[in-house]
């Protein structure tokens, strides 16, 4: 019996082993495999949207990574390489993608948000001014006047001062 369940754990564990191998790929130079690292993580997996394809555990980044070294094999420059890869899934592939017609909002789109936002501020602002500055209505200036001109009469009363026995009239600035 223990044989039996040492069998089906060395096979569990070779499954798993499998399950999750190391691409390894045989390059002609130090050169090549620096272009093909560079490759992989500056294209991005399709299926996973946020992982490079050299990043990614897909089937898809697999086929993917295979495609690059094949290409890569063939002579293919880099340019190619990514415009082999952006024809056949968009600019979806690349992290950067290009000023087209179809990204313009993309690129556009942060600008447009920041400036809009400014513009409301600056108009919600002069609102506010010209709500203060609103002209008051009759029975609000007329209390306005008589507050004020009971102020200026309390101020142009004399004052005594209790140390000195002399009264003091307050000067209005000129």
């Amino acid at each position: 019996m223990k044989k039996v369940i040492m069998i089906i754990l060395l096979w569990a564990g070779a499954t798993l082993a499998f399950a999750n191998a190391i691409d390894v790929y045989q390059f002609d130079s130090a050169k090549q495999e620096a272009r093909f690292r560079a490759l992989t993580s500056e294209l991005r997996c399709p299926k996973c949207q946020n992982n490079s394809i050299a990043d990614s555990n897909a089937e898809l980044a697999q086929d993917l990574r295979q495609k690059v070294h094949q290409m890569l094999q063939q002579g293919r420059t880099d340019d190619e390489i990514r415009s082999f890869m952006i024809a056949r899934y968009g600019n979806f592939v690349t992290y950067n993608p290009p000023l087209t017609a179809s990204t313009i909002v993309l690129w556009l789109a942060p600008a447009l948000v920041m400036f809009t936002g400014l513009g409301l501020m600056v108009v919600r602002s002069r609102r506010a001014k010209q709500t203060l500055n609103e002209a008051f209505s009759d029975e609000e200036q007329q209390r306005l006047d008589a507050l004020l001109a009971s102020e200026k009469a309390t101020d142009a009363e004399p004052k005594v001062s209790a140390e000195h026995g002399s009264t003091e009239q307050k000067k209005e600035p000129k």
